[in-house]
């Protein structure tokens, strides 16, 4: 029978679906039956992710093991790229730190630009601001009120707000624009929170989508102001940071050493992460965890400071400051406004404090950013390290050394003080007192300005310097973290500094007497006073003591005294200037401190002038016959090195020698403080 070609191709049809329908069923048939428990197996067992294991960083101590960093469990605030509406994020920014300032909360911005009109670039932030530019594509010497134009240009920020409003938005798209903020790279708002404000940032979650708070590992500072600048912080991955950190195996939300320790010992601080994969059943619960790779913490640095010394030596160089504020005759002291202290161990280069004012608190750095870096005392600056200051007298017992050496005068020979220095006939400068025929240990005792502009004379520049830098003086210490290397007066650096103006006989007078351009930090003074108590043997300067593993099973690293250099003097050269230095404690012009002290000091003070109001130095080391200890000593505007700095120096030697609370050694591991 002949079918119509349309019943032909039904039939066809119908018999392909069967077919197919037909497999279908005899494939689930197999599916249940025969591998059913196979499948009910494979549900059961769910699915398998693997995740990254952070490490711990590496925690810091002092050099008894008093804690300095170390880590917390906290909160921070993050958004979240994928949930953030793209066209409410400035308002939900603006909402969010309403809520935290409410809160007494602080959120990360680091734009430099202040915060309330009239805006102005944030002073001491010139890489800042050229990247500020450079990243928004404006022009060099182009105005804060157009880079400010520009910024609410580029995110969209519209007139609706305030101008400190747009301020506030502006510096945190930028920075959530310089870490990268993506899909897949969270943006840390705010760090570190209290449970008060997690509560209310929960509470208006329904306000903010794209927020979030989660629970993080937080780096804590213990006595937060203790020593900031030295120990240093730990900040996020910026973009332009990021491709040379991801060779290292960063990702990008992690943290990084940023300054001080916690930058210079970074490899040795950051661990390695480790490798889990977790398994999920069908209902999210876990139902395996293979450690594939655990995490390595990474190592505890002991640092040479001694946490109680440094307290003592940062109190008291506030304390003296803010009494010169209080009593000092205007222009005599009290403007007084800043220094620094450092405290070195003379046999071995430790570094036992190193406390610079005014100084800033790590708990609250983040929160007062912005007024740190307009304070026009500038407190971000490690003054101890950093900081170069014109020596002033403490500089005439290295010129004394080199007088002696070079056999230009002897323990007895004398130069006469007529008070006015009259070798040269167009320049006179004068002493402050009229001392008659004077040798170098009284010349040192009274500070006698004409004893050394005549031994500068005879010396020359070149000998001045070449003694000058076998004390350390304008030369790397050694010390791990980074330093200023300051410099000495000489002909190149006039010229330098004053090109149209040659070099004269004036200038090498004034050099003897640590004036003109010599200029060095507090450590390396610290370090001179305690190379002239080792009679001319100048030791490598160290902060890191030890790096143990986390546990404390194994040392990673021991730092042993290295002698740098051997002052070439002979040894009475030395017994000399310290015995004019022990005189100057006590019956010259540091009597009023030292005058009837239990062990001998041998000190030099120091009045530096400036072009505002004369610095006040002052360096130390005791006991006189072995030392144990140094002490260098600035007050900015200070007026005189009698006044204030001496006091500092005798707290510190107070604690060191004869305090009833000194530890003495770092406990073994497992045994537990008193």
């Amino acid at each position: 029978m002949n079918l119509p070609k349309k019943g032909v191709r039904t039939l066809l049809l119908c018999g392909v679906v069967a077919a197919v329908f037909t497999a279908y069923v005899l494939r689930l048939m197999q599916m249940q039956i025969v591998e059913g428990e196979q499948y009910k197996a494979l549900v059961q067992q769910g699915s398998t992710s693997e995740q990254v294991v952070a490490a711990a960083r590496g925690e810091i101590l002092d050099r008894y093991g008093n804690p300095l960093a170390v880590n917390a469990t906290g909160y921070n605030i993050v958004l979240d790229r994928a949930f953030l509406p793209v066209n409410e994020q400035n308002k939900i920014i603006l909402k969010l730190t309403n809520l935290l300032a409410a809160s007494g909360e602080g959120w990360i911005d680091n734009l430099p630009v202040t915060r309330s009109q009239p805006f102005q670039y944030v002073e001491g932030m010139d890489d800042a601001i050229a990247r500020l530019k450079s990243d928004i594509g404006v022009q060099p010497d182009t105005s804060v009120e157009n880079v400010m134009y520009w910024l609410c240009e580029r995110y969209k920020i519209s007139s609706g707000f305030s101008p400190e409003e747009q301020r506030t938005i502006a510096g945190i798209r930028y920075e959530m624009e310089r870490r990268g903020f993506n899909y897949s790279v969270q943006y840390t708002f705010a760090e570190n929170i209290s449970m008060g404000t997690v509560s209310k940032v929960k509470e208006r979650g329904y306000d903010l989508p794209g927020v979030d708070v989660v629970e993080s590992t937080v780096r804590e500072y213990v006595s937060g102001d203790l020593a900031p600048h030295e120990i240093g912080f730990i900040g996020p991955i910026y973009a332009e940071e990021y491709q040379e950190l991801k060779e290292k195996g960063y990702a990008p939300n992690d943290t990084v050493g940023k300054a001080g320790i916690e930058r210079a010992f970074e490899d040795e601080l950051r661990g390695r992460d480790g490798k889990r994969k977790i398994t999920l059943n069908q209902s999210g619960d876990v139902i395996d965890v293979i450690q594939e790779e655990p995490p390595v913490p990474g190592n505890t640095v002991i640092l040479t400071i001694d946490s109680g010394l440094q307290q003592v030596a940062l109190r008291s160089l506030e304390r003296e400051i803010l009494n010169l504020q209080q009593t000092a005759k205007a222009g005599e002291g009290k403007e007084a406004d800043s220094g620094a202290v450092v405290v070195i161990e003379c046999k071995t280069g430790d570094v036992l404090a190193a406390a610079s004012y005014p100084s800033y608190d790590m708990d609250t750095y983040r929160t007062n950013y912005a007024s740190l870096l307009n304070d026009p005392r500038r407190p971000l600056l490690n003054r101890a390290i950093q900081g170069t200051y014109a020596a002033g007298s403490i500089y005439k017992p290295s010129v004394a050394v080199a007088g002696l050496s070079e056999g230009l005068i002897t323990p007895v020979s004398t130069i006469t003080c007529g008070h006015v220095y009259t070798f040269y006939q167009g320049y006179q400068p004068t002493c402050l007192g009229t001392h008659g025929a004077i040798n170098v240990v009284d010349a040192l005792r009274y500070s006698c300005n004409i004893f050394f502009y005549d031994l500068g004379r005879q010396l020359g520049i070149e000998n001045i310097n070449r003694y000058s830098t076998q004390f350390g003086l304008a030369q790397p210490t050694g010390i791990e973290i980074p330093e200023s290397v300051g410099e000495l007066s000489s002909p190149e650096t006039k010229a330098k500094h004053e090109p149209q103006n040659p070099w004269t006989g004036g200038d090498v007078i004034q050099s003897a007497i640590g004036q003109l351009y010599n200029n060095f930090t507090p450590l390396q003074l610290a370090n001179y006073a305690a190379t002239l108590g080792n009679r001319g043997k100048r030791m490598d300067v160290n902060i890191v003591k030890s790096i143990e593993s986390y546990t404390f099973d194994e040392t990673v690293f021991t730092s042993q005294p290295r002698v740098a250099q051997q002052v070439d003097a002979p040894p009475e050269a030395f017994e000399t200037v310290i015995q004019g230095m022990v005189k100057a404690s006590r019956v010259g012009t540091a009597q009023r401190y030292f005058a009837n002290y239990p062990i001998d000091v041998a000190s030099k003070t120091g009045t530096p002038q400036t072009k505002d109001y004369p610095n006040a130095t002052f360096i130390a080391f005791a006991p006189a016959e072995d030392p144990q200890i140094a002490v260098a000593v600035v007050i900015e505007k200070g007026w005189s090195g009698h006044l204030g700095c001496p006091q500092v120096a005798k707290d510190i030697f107070d604690e060191y020698f004869f305090s009833q609370n000194r530890q003495s050694a770092l406990p073994d591991y497992g045994v537990l403080l008193p």
